[in-house]
Formats: C-alpha cells, sequence, structure tokens
C-alpha cells in the first residue's frame, strides 16, 4: 500500500469542523465501553469474588469491553494529537494539552481518582518528538515501545507465580464509611503528583505505542478515508477479533482467581487483548462505514464529538451515586447491577448528546477548551 505524503504545513487557525462519522462513532463507542469497566471502581467490588450472574457480567465485560475501548480511546487521542500537530504546529498543540492537564488534574482532585486526561495530556507530548515521523516509522516506533511494555509486564508476572502466594488486592481508593467529602479530597490532592508521574512511567510506554498507532491512522486517513483500506480493516476485523477473543477470554479467567500473581498477569493480557480486541472493533465498524450500515450506531457520534464533558459527567454522576460522602452505595452492587447502571446511563448519554449537538454544536467543556485554545479567531471548514 502506498504511504500518503505526510500532511505539511498548518492551516489557517481554527479547530476543524466538518468531521468524518467514523472517528466520533468510535469515540462514543468507547466512552460507554470505558464505563462499563470502570464501573468496578466507581462501585467498589471485586472481580474476582463475583458469581452468577454477577459473575456473567464480568465475563462479559472481560471478554468485550475490558482494555479494549480504553486502547480505542487512546489511539483516537494520538489520532487527533497529531492532527493538531499537523494543522497548527507546536505551539497550539502544546498549548492544548497544558489546558487538558489542568483539566485533568482538577478532575482527579475535585472528582475522582481514575482520571486519565492529565496522563494522556502529559505522554502525548511525547508526539512533538515523533509526530513528524513517516507511517512505517510510526508502526515501528509502536512496535517496539509496546512489544517491550508488554514482555517487561509479563517477566514481572512471570516471577511472581514463582513467589510464595500473596492474595489479591482490589487497587480501590480507601472509602471507609462516613468519610467526608473534604477527607476524600485532601487525600486525592496529596496523591495527585506522585500518581500522575508514577503512572506515566509505569503506562508510558504502552501509551506511547497507542498515540503512534493512532497517529499513523492519522497520516494514512484509515478513519477518514475508511473505503480507501478496506482491504486492512477486514484483516483488522478478522485477526483483531479472533486475538482479542482469545485473550479476554484468558483475562476473564484470570479475574476469576484470588492471587496476586494472576492479577499481575493479567495485566499484559489485558492490555494486549484490549489492543487486539480494539483494532477489531476499529475495523468492523470501519467495514460498517464503508457499506452504509452503521445504522444506530450513528447515534454514539453526537456523545463522541463531546466526549470530554461526557467522560466527566460520567465521574460526577458516578461518585455522587456510590461515594460514602454522597449516595453512599459504595460496595453494594456487584458486575450484573453496575452493568445494566453503565448501559442505561451511556443510552441517556447518546440521546442528551444530540440535543446538545443539536441546540449548540459541541459540549460545555469542548467550547471552553476551544474558546482558550484558538481565542476569538474565527473556526474554518476542513
Amino acid at each position: 500500500m502506498t504511504v500518503p505524503a505526510t500532511p505539511s504545513a498548518p492551516e489557517s487557525a481554527g479547530p476543524v469542523r466538518d468531521r468524518s462519522p467514523l472517528p466520533d462513532v468510535l469515540r462514543g463507542l468507547a466512552l460507554a465501553g470505558i464505563l462499563i469497566v470502570n464501573m468496578q471502581d466507581f462501585a467498589g467490588f471485586r472481580v474476582w469474588r463475583q458469581s452468577g450472574l454477577d459473575g456473567i457480567a464480568q465475563t462479559l465485560t472481560d471478554v468485550l469491553a475490558n482494555g479494549r475501548f480504553i486502547s480505542i480511546f487512546a489511539m483516537l487521542f494520538g489520532w487527533g494529537a497529531a492532527g493538531l500537530l499537523a494543522r497548527h504546529g507546536a505551539g497550539l498543540f502544546v498549548k492544548r494539552h497544558l489546558i487538558l492537564l489542568l483539566i485533568g488534574s482538577l478532575h482527579f482532585v475535585l472528582v475522582w481518582h481514575g482520571d486519565i486526561i492529565s496522563n494522556y495530556a502529559l505522554l502525548g507530548l511525547s508526539l512533538l518528538m515523533f509526530g513528524s515521523l513517516g507511517v512505517r516509522a510510526l508502526l515501528s516506533v509502536a512496535g517496539v515501545s509496546g512489544g517491550w511494555w508488554l514482555v517487561e509486564k509479563s517477566l514481572d508476572a512471570a516471577r511472581s507465580f514463582a513467589y510464595q502466594p500473596l492474595p489479591r488486592s482490589a487497587n480501590l481508593p480507601d472509602l471507609a464509611p462516613g468519610i467526608t467529602y473534604p477527607q476524600v479530597l485532601s487525600e486525592r490532592a496529596r496523591e495527585f503528583l506522585p500518581d500522575l508521574l508514577g503512572g506515566s512511567l509505569y503506562n508510558g510506554f504502552w501509551l506511547l505505542a497507542l498515540f503512534c498507532l493512532g497517529a499513523a491512522a492519522y497520516k494514512t486517513g484509515l478513519l477518514t478515508r475508511p473505503q480507501q483500506h478496506v482491504p486492512l480493516l477486514r484483516k483488522l476485523a478478522v485477526w483483531g477479533t479472533l486475538a482479542g477473543g482469545i485473550l479476554g477470554m484468558w483475562l476473564a479467567y484470570l479475574n476469576t482467581r484470588p492471587d496476586f500473581a494472576s492479577a499481575l498477569l493479567g495485566i499484559p493480557v489485558r492490555m494486549g487483548g484490549g489492543l487486539a480486541g480494539a483494532l477489531g472493533y476499529v475495523g468492523i465498524i470501519g467495514l460498517l462505514t464503508v457499506q452504509g450500515r452503521l445504522g444506530w450506531l450513528k447515534q454514539f457520534a453526537n456523545s463522541g464529538r463531546i466526549a470530554m464533558s461526557n467522560y466527566l459527567a460520567q465521574s460526577l454522576v458516578m461518585t455522587t451515586l456510590f461515594y460514602p460522602y454522597a449516595g453512599a452505595q459504595w460496595g453494594r452492587w456487584g458486575a450484573a447491577s453496575t452493568l445494566a447502571l453503565a448501559l442505561a446511563f451511556s443510552a441517556g448519554q447518546v440521546w442528551l448528546s444530540g440535543l446538545i449537538v443539536q441546540r449548540y454544536g459541541s459540549g460545555p467543556l469542548e467550547r471552553l477548551v476551544r474558546r482558550i485554545v484558538y481565542g476569538s479567531r474565527k473556526e474554518h471548514h476542513a
């Protein structure tokens, strides 16, 4: 396949308004899938203790969602960052990432410790070094960086199996009954910087790989011109779905085990299988786009267009419902009930997003960021 030329000099300032449907549909689906997986952290249940209907729900989550939608989200972040850098240059690129870093920091401290915006904003600056590379070079960086991360995490797990068995930790926040919001706020404020730096070091090479894959997708036009990449989309749909399904079933098994070593092995299995499954989803939805058969999936484009507002709304609503200082449902829900809640809430977000996009064109946070980044300069059509 001939590699398209890399986009050249920046265009006139302003965000792109004419959009291909595929990236927004993928982003909207990713938001729903991320919420499904994040419900464990919001609600405070232990995955390895789920049985009966809860066990079935957890298995479905692991096979179909765990690791997949966060991978799509990260690749789309790289896709968008590469486009911003190519169109508008390093100045606006850095400015936008610093604003996202601030928003993510506030999200972490004020709302929820599981924020990903700050990590993405910080590590996304690495595209200043790699964003100008060609497609093959980007894929090489992704392969080396992601492959090294997977091998290292797998070796960590292998060494853990050789030690005396240790019990599994839920890795959930310490939310004792009766804890107050100021107490939680103070604790998260202390944790923010160590968590940001530690998380960036731990996940840095893997996120770099995903960002580079997204940047490569931008330069080939995979998401904006999917009709030109049908053979690739078919391969992704078949092989990504197959590999992702196998690794997803392995993850589901590991998540029934109460030992620490299984949890450690679950990390590379989750992310490796998640990437494969994510590429499978991209292939399937890309083919549906080419065939004009997206159907009801088109509605996810609305929630994808206001992804940041929707992502923060998920955190605000779910922590209000579950955390002890508000709804106090922490530890009372299992995998099945939280899966049903996540699906219902996501459907509501899709519906509400359609109204917001129709009325305002974008979400409140998207408008705020756009105003800060681009100022009063007029928007242009791509």
